[in-house]
This record gives structure tokens, sequence and C-alpha cells, in this order.
């Protein structure tokens, strides 16, 4: 199973559940699908998202998650 760790950032916390709140979490995932999708799973909507890093790399919200990526959201 492929693995990617997710951060958000700011006011993005809101969405999230407590536990995924200000910290750093590994999402699992069979499928392939965009960081937007990935993202909106959690609850966060696209529209409040300015910046996204996968790796420290900006990306577009077409961007496919792949295994071991690291996702910051801003």
């Amino acid at each position: 199973m492929a693995e990617a760790r997710f951060r958000f950032y700011a006011e993005l916390n809101d969405f999230l559940a407590p536990a995924r709140r200000f910290t750093e979490f590994a999402h699992s995932f069979v499928d392939i699908a965009t960081v937007k999708d990935r993202i909106e799973s959690f609850g966060v909507p696209h529209t409040e998202v300015d910046l996204i890093l996968v790796n420290g790399e900006p990306v577009e919200f077409s961007r496919r998650v792949r295994d071991g990526d690291r996702v910051s959201v801003y």
C-alpha cells in the first residue's frame, strides 16, 4: 500500500479532524488521485488553498500523489 505524508497550515487546520490538526500525518492509499482530491478527502475545500508543496516544490491541483510524497498545504 502506498503512503504519503500531509501537513496543513494556519486556518486550514479548522477543517481537519482534531487528531490531524497542526501536525504531519500519514495517509495510506491504493488508488491514484490528484492532490486536489486528497486535500478535499480530508474536508479541506480546495478554494481555501493558496499553495501546495510536494517534496518542497510548488505544484498544481492536478499533480498526482505518489508513494513517499510529503505534501504541505497552505
